[in-house]
C-alpha cells in the first residue's frame, strides 16, 4: 500500500496545504455536508485514485475529522470495553497517535448496525474532542495525544448504543444526552470540561415507554434574525435553545423518537426529520417563542424521508436518500417532489456535496455521484471493499472515506495507482 512515489506524496501534501481547509465536525465546516473543494476524483476503486489506505483497528462508525495534516477517528473493541482515538497523517496515511481513552467495565447492549464509537469527534487548532455517549467525553492534545480532561458522569441508557455527535460553539462543547432514562442538552467549557449549562428536555416522558424516549440527533446552531438558535431535536419534540445559556426559545411537538439526521437551515426554514419508525421531513420557520407547533410548520413530507442519512440543500432544492436507497429531490420552499429514483443498496452515511456533485455512499461502500438538478443524472458509481456507515470528509482535492476496517484517501493526484 505504500508504493506511492515520493513526488506524488509531496504533490498531495502541497495541495492540502494550499487548500488550507479543515473538516472539523460531523458534516464538515458548516455542518451541512457542503464544501468548496474542486478537482476531486470522479472515479475511484481499490486500484484507482487511492493515495493511501490505512487499517483502523477494532470497530467504529464515527466519521473522520481533519485539522491541517491530521485526520482523527474513534474506534472501540467489539465488546465495548476499550475506547480509542486514532490520528492518521493526512499526507501519508501513517498512524500518528493511537490513544486508549477509556476502559469500560460493563458496556450496554448495542444494535448490530451500531458501534461503541459512532459519534463523530470535533476538532480545532491543538485540541480534539472525542465523545462516546454514555461511556465518556474527553479532550486530547492533538500534538501529543495526551488526554487533557474527561467527563464520565453524563450517563444514560442509549438502549441501542451511542450516536449523537458533539459540536463546538464559541468556548462551549455542546451535545445531547437523550436516553431511555434521562434526556437533556448540555454544554461543557471546552477548556476544562466543566458544565456551563444543562437543560432538561421539557417533555412529559412518563407518558411514553422508555424505548420511545431516546434520540440520536446532532444539534445545529443557526442565525435567525438577530439571535442565534441551537436547533436541538429529541424524542417527541424539537427545541431551540440559546446556545450560550441553554435557555429555551421555542419548541415544536411531534410524535417521533430515535431521531438521527442532522437539521439543515436555508431559505428561512429549518429542515428536520421526525421519527425513525415512520420518518417525516418537516420544514419549520425558526424565530418563534413558546410552543410553535400550530404556527411555524411550513410543509411536511410524510413519506420517503430518511431514517439515518442526513440530507442536502443545494440552491432551491433538497436532496434525500432513504435507508433503502430511494433518492428524492424536493422544492425546498414548498416540499413539492421534483424527482424520485432508486439507487443501489441500503444507506446510513450522510450525503456530501462537493466539486459540483452529490455523493451518496451505501453500506457496501458503493458511491453514486449525481449531478444536482431537476433530473437525476448519475455521473459515476464507484466501489470499495468492505462496508461503510461513516460519512465522508474532504480535504484539499481529496475525499477521506472510512469503511469498516480502513480509512482511505481518494485523490486524483495519485494518477492511476496507489
Amino acid at each position: 500500500m505504500r508504493s506511492i512515489t515520493w513526488f506524488v506524496i509531496l504533490a498531495v501534501s502541497a495541495t492540502a496545504a494550499a487548500a488550507g481547509e479543515s473538516w472539523p465536525q460531523f458534516r464538515g465546516p458548516s455542518g451541512d455536508g457542503h464544501c468548496d473543494a474542486a478537482g476531486l476524483p470522479l472515479r475511484w476503486s481499490e486500484t484507482e485514485n487511492v493515495a493511501w489506505k490505512t487499517a483502523i483497528h477494532d470497530r467504529g462508525w464515527s466519521s473522520p475529522v481533519v485539522w491541517e495534516d491530521q485526520v482523527w477517528v474513534t474506534t472501540a473493541t467489539a465488546d465495548g470495553r476499550r475506547l480509542y482515538a486514532v490520528c492518521v497523517d493526512a499526507r501519508t496515511g501513517r498512524v500518528v497517535h493511537d490513544v486508549k481513552v477509556f476502559d469500560v467495565e460493563g458496556p450496554q447492549h448495542i444494535a448490530s448496525v451500531n458501534s461503541y464509537a459512532s459519534p463523530t469527534p470535533v476538532i480545532e487548532a491543538g485540541r480534539v474532542y472525542v465523545h462516546y455517549g454514555t461511556y465518556g467525553t474527553a479532550c486530547l492534545d492533538t500534538a501529543s495525544g495526551k488526554v487533557l480532561w474527561t467527563r464520565r458522569d453524563l450517563t444514560c441508557d442509549h438502549h441501542e448504543g451511542p450516536g449523537s455527535s458533539p459540536v463546538l460553539f464559541e468556548d462551549l462543547l455542546v451535545f445531547h444526552v437523550d436516553g431511555c432514562d434521562v434526556q437533556y442538552a448540555i454544554a461543557l467549557d471546552k477548556a476544562t470540561g466543566k458544565t456551563a449549562w444543562k437543560t432538561p428536555r421539557d417533555v412529559d416522558y412518563s407518558r411514553y415507554p422508555p424505548f420511545w424516549r431516546k434520540a440520536f440527533c446532532t444539534p445545529t446552531v443557526i442565525r435567525s434574525g438577530d439571535r442565534q438558535e441551537l436547533i436541538s431535536p429529541c424524542s417527541h419534540a424539537v427545541f431551540a435553545y440559546d446556545p450560550r445559556t441553554g435557555r429555551e426559545l421555542w419548541r415544536l411537538r411531534h410524535r417521533g423518537w430515535s431521531i438521527t439526521p442532522r437539521p439543515l437551515f436555508g431559505h428561512g426554514l429549518v429542515f428536520l426529520v421526525m421519527d425513525y419508525e415512520r420518518p417525516e421531513l418537516w420544514a419549520v420557520r425558526p424565530g418563534g417563542q413558546g410552543d410553535v407547533t400550530e404556527t411555524h410548520i411550513a410543509w411536511k413530507l410524510t413519506r420517503g424521508a430518511p431514517k439515518q442519512p442526513s440530507f442536502l440543500l443545494i440552491g432551491d432544492l433538497l436532496y434525500l436518500v432513504g435507508d433503502s436507497g430511494i433518492a428524492a429531490c424536493l422544492e425546498a420552499k414548498t416540499g413539492q417532489i421534483v424527482w424520485r429514483e432508486r439507487l443501489e443498496g441500503n444507506y446510513s452515511s450522510s450525503m456530501l456535496y462537493a466539486d459540483g456533485r452529490i455523493h451518496a455512499f451505501n453500506r457496501d461502500a458503493d458511491a453514486t455521484l449525481i449531478e444536482p438538478g431537476r433530473e437525476c443524472k448519475v455521473l459515476a458509481i464507484n466501489r470499495l471493499e468492505g462496508h461503510m456507515m461513516a460519512s465522508p470528509a474532504v480535504i484539499g482535492k481529496a475525499l477521506l472515506l472510512r469503511t469498516e476496517k480502513h480509512l482511505y484517501r481518494i485523490d486524483s493526484a495519485t494518477g492511476a495507482g496507489r
